[in-house]
């Protein structure tokens, strides 16, 4: 019963990870069809963010009240008819609509999930949970450009939203398996609301935030500003450049589903440090000057690897930190800082580089690179446990 729930905790990241890269995979023809400039994702993106953190924040009282299993299934639905409602917009302004509840539904799954399986399952399992997202990031793509190769962007929504749907029904079906938690799921739901407020005078928790949020901002302006530094700075054509700053998200993907191997035995702590150190290797690989073109291609790879297990590994380590009855509270909060840092990071990322040009990458990723790792360090020397 108890891997089989986890199975189906899996079904649902994928779930989660499906429409993440879909937009920006059919914004290149979907901004000509809305006949808005390509620059006008940014709007797109910041409203599903404000949503995300919006649920993000309340996900402790919807948990508290609805349960983790419920929060999860309407949730879902949610991103079920936002993603519908995507593909038969057909102003930008409608699209931006529809923006709002896909945020709203991503948020408080993301939070719910996270928490559950930080409270009853491993640091394995943490591993392979967001190793599954990554699954679904790197399938939407392909979706997106089997569906513009034969017919339009609006089927690629569509095409999604039914596999959506099909996971939402296989919620609802094996809603009883969620019984195997439930006692002590119960208990926390029958304690106080900690809130924003209450979880941010618990020690060591905004140097928690701090870092989470520093993490995320380095993670999505690698994401996005890998392929533009390469060409830029490193005269990589743009299809070689395209291809291995792609595998950047392969990296992260690959490196979560091997640190589950050894994620129990070393802890959450000793992941956090490795995958710093790794990290900050394929950093240096494309910091140095005069590298050959394939080492300094491959240091995309190592710093998705690298990335790989400090997100899992952070989330984890909360309910251990911080005691089980404040995990949902933290971790909602958690969230919202990520959404926050990955929103952020990269149009300011754009604005120095305009002044200081492309090359600055690796000194503004170091940069979060540090302030992550010095923050989350302090954070559990605070907590003390």
């Amino acid at each position: 019963m108890v891997s089989l729930l986890l199975a189906i905790i899996y079904l649902a990241f994928i779930s989660l990870g499906l429409p993440d890269s879909l937009l920006g995979a059919g914004w290149p023809v979907m901004h000509g069809y809305f006949g808005v400039p390509l620059s006008y994702a940014g709007f797109v993106s910041v409203i599903i963010s404000a949503g995300t953190v919006t649920s993000s924040l309340l996900s402790e009282r919807l948990t508290r009240r609805l349960g983790t299993k419920y929060v999860t299934l309407f949730s879902v639905l949610l991103m079920v008819v936002a993603l519908f409602g995507f593909s038969f917009s057909n102003r930008f302004w409608v699209l931006c609509l529809w923006a709002v509840p896909y945020g709203l539904g991503a948020g408080s799954v993301d939070a719910a999930l996270n928490n559950y399986v930080a409270l009853h399952y491993s640091s394995r399992d943490m591993s392979w949970l967001h190793c599954f997202w990554g699954v679904g990031t790197i399938v939407s793509p392909y979706v997106m450009s089997l569906a513009l190769t034969r017919a339009t962007w609006q089927a690629g929504y569509r095409a999604v939203g039914v596999i959506q749907l099909a996971i939402a029904v296989v919620l609802l079906v094996t809603l009883p398996l969620w019984r195997v938690h439930n006692a002590a799921d119960d208990d926390r739901q029958s304690g106080r609301v900690l809130g924003l407020k209450g979880a941010l005078k618990i020690r060591g928790v905004p140097q928690l935030l701090l870092g989470f949020c520093g993490y995320c901002a380095l993670e999505s302006t690698c994401m996005l500003w890998t392929s533009s530094y390469l060409i830029a700075t490193r005269g990589v054509s743009p299809e070689r450049a395209a291809a291995f700053a792609s595998l950047f998200f392969i990296g992260i993907t690959a490196g979560r589903f091997l640190a589950g191997f050894i994620s129990n035995r070393l802890g959450d702590r000793t992941m956090i440090r490795l995958g710093t150190g790794i990290l900050f290797f394929g950093v240096l690989l494309l910091l140095v000057p005069g590298l050959p073109e394939v080492v300094v291609l491959a240091g995309c790879v190592v710093m998705g690897l690298g990335c790989a297990p400090i997100y899992p590994s952070i989330i984890h380590a909360t309910p251990y930190n911080f005691g089980s009855e404040n995990s949902q509270a933290i971790i909602g909060v958690q969230m919202a800082s990520a959404y926050t840092g990955s929103t952020f990071a990269p149009p300011l990322f754009g604005f120095l580089s305009t002044r200081m040009g492309l090359g600055l990458l690796p000194v503004y990723v170091a940069a979060f690179g540090v302030l992550m790792i010095a923050m989350v360090e302090r954070a559990f020397k605070l907590a003390g446990r």
